[in-house]
């Protein structure tokens, strides 16, 4: 991202990337999808995913 001149888009831009850093640390699996309109982020998309990879070790494979 480059630079801005004015104090108050850094700010902004400096938010926007402390958002986007909580969004993936708050992550173990999912998605985070970055949404830009003319050159500029406008949202921030967050997917969260849930694995029962473990789970099926200790069943046994047997199911639900």
């Amino acid at each position: 991202m480059k630079p801005v001149q004015d104090g108050s888009e850094m700010l902004l831009n400096d938010a926007i990337i402390k958002d986007v850093r909580n969004a993936v640390a708050g992550l173990r699996f999912g998605e985070v999808l970055i949404k830009i309109h003319d050159a500029r982020i406008v949202q921030i998309e967050v997917t969260s995913r849930k694995r029962f990879d473990e789970a099926w070790k200790l069943e046994g494979g047997a199911g639900i």
